[in-house]
């Protein structure tokens, strides 16, 4: 479990509420509304994937 969290600069007061922690594998990632609900974890290389498709706008509408 990751010793600690941070919110995203994206996330919002009312919905969109994402936060992320380091694991030693790589990333965790919770709901921040729901913090008990659990969490997921990636890769390092699979959080750097996602992160770079996330600046490049590949999953906007």
């Amino acid at each position: 479990m990751p010793n600690s969290w941070r919110k995203s600069s994206r996330s919002t007061n009312t919905d969109n509420c994402v936060e992320v922690g380091r694991v030693e594998s790589g990333a965790a990632v919770r709901d921040s509304k729901a913090p008990d609900a659990g969490y997921f974890t990636t890769t390092a290389d699979q959080w750097r994937l996602f992160v770079t498709a996330v600046k490049a706008g590949r999953f906007e509408g």
